[in-house]
């Protein structure tokens, strides 16, 4: 059982040999541990810092591509390097590293296909109240759009086994936290939330560099994603809206010329034709959306079948 751990990095010079030394040399029920180094466009030293320490393979990003890129060239680098299970950990030491095998243990043991590291999120001191407030909002509505039980939505801190590494797919180019819930309660991945613990920040966050900007992002990205999974959804609910909206203006219209008062209401006659129009287009996209989802679904089947064969 091979266990690689990615740790995706931008500009980490201060805190990656922290991260690095925190690191577990052995797991039980693992045979071989094994430390990839994403470099995102770092300017630093991290690299050279990290090969020093002896990491076993480094992937450098020519420039800043952003932590989901970052993400997913850690994954198909360790399913290259013929990985079990993927564990993904931050570069600034955020997560306690002694909890990765804690964190696989349902994978090891074939209860999960992906585990998602639950921070106390109440008890860390760093954070704001506002923060943990949004942290648990966030987590609240994602467990509404994705169906999953998930509590720590945006945790990092993962663990993946290579059947569900060769299933995932991120489109995002934000965060792939969110994303990676939806696809595997769609691909019938099977999660678990395992308790973990936090170490002393080291640094801000660079994800989260505002309360606003995060939640503008955050809210983009799950709008986002529910158009891509749930497209048919989307849009025959615009059109049905639409529809009736139109439908409730014609009759309208219909009861005030039928009373002989349909002069003054030709704008609703206008506005009907409107709306029953944009109903028919939106009907039609969605059966588009729903074609083009089933050859997307079609492709990432090829896409997993090519995988296994590697």
């Amino acid at each position: 059982m091979k266990l690689v751990i990615q740790i995706p990095c931008l500009n980490e010079q201060d805190t990656i040999l922290t991260t690095l030394n925190a690191l577990p040399k052995k797991i039980l029920g693992v045979d071989k541990i094994e430390i990839l180094i994403i470099d995102d466009g770092s300017v630093d030293d991290t690299v050279q810092i990290a090969k020093k320490w002896g990491v076993n393979k480094v992937v450098s990003h020519k420039r800043n591509l952003g932590l989901a890129r970052a993400f997913c060239s850690g994954l198909n680098t360790a399913l290259d390097m013929k990985a079990d299970i993927i564990v993904n950990l931050d570069a600034d030491n955020q997560y306690c590293a002694d909890d990765i095998e804690k964190l696989i243990e349902p994978i090891l043991n074939k209860k999960a296909d992906i585990t998602i590291g639950t921070r106390p999120i109440d008890k860390i001191k760093h954070f704001s109240p506002t923060k943990k407030i949004l942290q648990k909002l966030g987590s609240f509505v994602m467990k509404k759009v994705s169906g999953a039980n998930v509590d720590d939505a945006p945790s990092g801190f993962r663990a993946f086994s290579s059947y569900a590494a060769k299933r995932i797919n991120v489109f995002d180019n934000y965060t792939y936290t969110l994303e990676t819930i939806i696809q595997a309660q769609r691909k019938g991945l099977n999660i678990a939330c395992v308790p973990i613990r936090v170490n002393e920040d080291l640094r801000p966050s660079r994800l989260v560099k505002n309360n606003l900007s995060y939640i503008m992002r955050s809210v983009i990205t799950m709008f986002r994603i529910f158009i891509i999974y749930r497209p048919f959804r989307f849009f025959a609910f615009i059109g049905v809206l639409m529809l009736f909206l139109g439908a409730f203006l014609g009759f309208r219209f219909l009861y005030f010329y039928l009373t002989g008062c349909g002069q003054g209401h030709v704008q609703s006659l206008i506005l009907c034709a409107i709306l029953l129009i944009l109903a028919f287009h939106c009907g039609l996209l969605a059966i588009i959306s729903d074609l083009l989802a089933i050859n997307r679904k079609l492709l990432e089947d090829i896409q997993f079948n090519l995988r296994e064969k590697k």
